[in-house]
C-alpha cells in the first residue's frame, strides 16, 4: 500500500449523516447526501441501494469532472457488476435486465434504480447477499471513473493489536507494485523480489532476486502484461486478506519451491523500512532515501543531509524515491525548495480549465548541490509532482524508471449514509510544463530497469550510473 493511500485512509474518520432532502441539481444533490467527516468514527452499516445512490450524486457533485461526465457509462459497469454479482452467488434473475439509458442524469438514474429494486424484489430475505450485490454496484461505479485517486474506503479491518511501529503484510517487497496493478502495460516480466523486511517472507527463507512465478495460482505476468489480481495478492493488508501462496525460483540454483504465507503483524527490519534513512557515498555525496512525502519528510531530509555535510563538503546528492508512495504535495514542495526558488511546481486545473498553481517553498535556503534522483514504478502520488517538477525545471536528472502515473489530483474525503467513505480529486494534476502525468509516469532521463540477479547480487545499477553522471 503507498503512504499516500495510507494517508487517504488515515483521513477517513466518520460521523454522522445530514438528512436527505430532495435535491435540484447534481451540486444540491451532492451535498444533500454526501459531506466532509466530522467526529468520531461510527461503526459502518450495510451498503444499499440508496447508499449507490448517496454516492453517484456525490460524484456529480464533487468529482472534478462530474458536471461533464457522461454517466451512462458510469451506470452501464455498475449494471454489469450487478449482474455479475447475482450470477456468482447463483441467483440470476430475468427481470435483471438493464435500462434504457438517455444521458438525462436524474432520469437515468430513477431507470437503474427500478431496475435494480425489481430484481432484488424476487431475491430472499438474505441480508448478506444484498450487502455484496450494492457494494459491487457501487465499486463499479468508482471504478468506472479510472481514476487512481477516487477510492471508496469499505469493510476496512485493523490487523489486531498493531502498534505503530509494526507492519501487517507478508513482509515483502516486489519489483511491481500495488500502484500498476491496474495498468497491465506498465511493467516488465519477472515478477521478483526486490527486499525482504522481515515477518512471514524472512521466516520462510525468501531473499531478494526471488522470482515469483505464480500468486495463489496465478502467473503475474500473461504474453508480458500485468495480471492485477495476481500482483494485488502479493500486498494484503487486513485480516480478511487471507494468505497468499507463492511459487518462487531462485535462479542462481535453479530451485523451485512453493510457500504459503500468511500475512501477519511484525517488527520489519529498519535498515529497510525507516521513512528516511541516508548515508555518504564516494566523493562526498550524500545518499537519501525517502519513502514518503509525510508532513515532516523535506525537514528530515534536510537535516539528514546536514549532518552528512558536518565537518565535509558535500558535492552532490543522490534522493532514492523509488518506494515513495506520495503523500503530501506541500512537502514536496518544500522539499523542491531546497533545489530552486520562485518556480512552478505543478498544476490543479478543473473541468472547466481553470487552474491553480503549486509554487516552490521560497522559505528553504537553497542546498547548492547537483541533484540525481532515483525513480521507479514504486513513485506514486506526491513522488510524482516531485519528479516531474525536477525534470521540468531542470533541477536535476532522474535515473531508474517510470514513475508509477497515479497522480490524479488530491482527494477529498465524503461521508456516505452507511458511515463509509468515499474520496474524490476535485481538480486534476498536470506537470510544470501542463503535461498528464496521470496514467502516464513520468519518464527517466536514464533508463536502468532492475533485474533478478542485480537484486540477488546486491548491486544497484541505478545508484551506481547517478554516481557516475555526478562524477564521471
Amino acid at each position: 500500500m503507498t503512504a499516500g493511500l495510507l494517508l487517504f485512509l488515515a483521513a477517513a474518520c466518520t460521523g454522522s449523516t445530514p438528512p436527505r432532502t430532495q435535491p435540484s441539481t447534481a451540486a444540491d444533490a451532492g451535498k444533500a447526501v454526501c459531506a466532509q467527516p466530522q467526529g468520531n468514527p461510527a461503526p459502518e452499516t450495510p451498503t444499499t441501494i440508496d447508499v449507490v445512490e448517496q454516492a453517484y450524486n456525490c460524484i456529480l457533485a464533487y468529482y472534478y469532472s462530474g458536471a461533464t461526465l457522461d454517466t451512462r457509462s458510469l451506470l452501464t459497469g455498475a449494471f454489469a457488476a450487478f449482474t455479475q454479482e447475482l450470477n456468482r452467488n447463483g441467483r440470476d434473475l430475468p427481470e435483471a435486465t438493464a435500462p434504457a439509458l438517455t444521458g438525462d442524469r436524474k432520469a437515468d438514474w430513477a431507470a437503474f434504480e427500478a431496475a435494480y429494486r425489481r430484481t432484488t424484489d424476487q431475491l430472499p430475505d438474505d441480508a448478506g447477499l444484498r450487502e455484496r450485490l450494492a457494494a459491487a454496484t457501487l465499486q463499479a461505479i468508482v471504478a468506472g471513473l479510472g481514476d487512481d485517486h477516487v477510492r471508496w474506503t469499505h469493510g476496512v479491518q485493523r490487523p489486531p493489536d498493531s502498534y505503530d511501529d509494526d507492519r501487517y503484510d507478508l513482509g515483502l517487497k516486489a519489483s511491481v507494485g500495488p500502484q500498476v496493478a491496474g495498468s497491465p502495460g506498465s511493467a516488465l516480466p519477472p515478477l521478483f523480489v526486490t527486499a525482504v523486511l522481515g515477518g512471514p517472507a524472512k521466516g520462510a527463507g525468501l531473499r531478494p532476486g526471488d522470482v515469483i512465478e505464480s500468486v495463489n495460482g496465478s502467473a503475474p505476468f500473461v504474453d508480458g502484461l500485468v495480471t492485477p489480481a495476481a500482483v494485488t495478492a502479493l500486498y494484503p493488508r487486513y485480516p480478511q486478506d487471507g494468505p497468499v501462496t507463492l511459487r518462487l525460483l531462485r535462479q542462481g540454483t535453479g530451485r523451485r519451491w512453493t510457500v504459503t504465507l500468511k500475512p501477519g503483524l511484525y517488527q520489519p527490519d529498519p535498515a529497510v523500512t525507516q521513512p528516511v534513512s541516508s548515508r555518504l557515498l564516494r566523493d562526498g555525496i550524500a545518499y537519501v532515501r525517502l519513502d514518503g512525502f509525510a508532513p515532516d519528510a523535506a525537514d528530515r531530509v534536510f537535516t539528514a543531509i546536514s549532518r552528512l555535510g558536518t565537518g565535509r563538503t558535500l558535492t552532490g546528492l543522490v534522493l532514492d524515491l523509488r518506494d515513495n508512495g506520495g503523500g503530501s504535495p506541500d512537502e514536496a514542495d518544500r522539499l523542491l525548495g531546497g533545489f530552486a526558488h520562485g518556480k512552478v511546481t505543478a498544476y490543479l486545473c478543473a473541468a472547466d480549465g481553470a487552474c491553480e498553481t503549486l509554487r516552490t517553498d521560497d522559505t528553504v535556503p537553497l542546498l547548492g548541490l547537483p541533484l540525481m534522483v532515483l525513480t521507479g514504478r514504486g513513485c506514486a502520488s506526491a513522488c510524482e509532482h516531485f519528479s516531474s517538477a525536477v525534470k521540468d525545471l531542470h533541477l536535476g536528472r532522474l535515473v531508474g524508471t517510470r514513475t508509477a502515473g497515479a497522480v490524479s489530483g488530491p482527494a477529498q474525503m465524503y461521508l456516505l449514509g452507511n458511515n463509509t467513505v468515499l474520496g474524490l480529486p476535485s481538480k486534476h494534476h498536470l506537470a510544470p510544463d501542463r503535461e498528464v502525468v496521470d496514467r502516464i509516469g513520468v519518464a527517466p532521463d536514464h533508463y536502468v530497469p532492475p533485474t533478478p540477479g542485480d537484486a540477488a547480487a546486491g548491486r544497484d545499477p541505478a545508484l551506481a550510473l547517478a554516481l557516475t553522471l555526478l562524477h564521471p
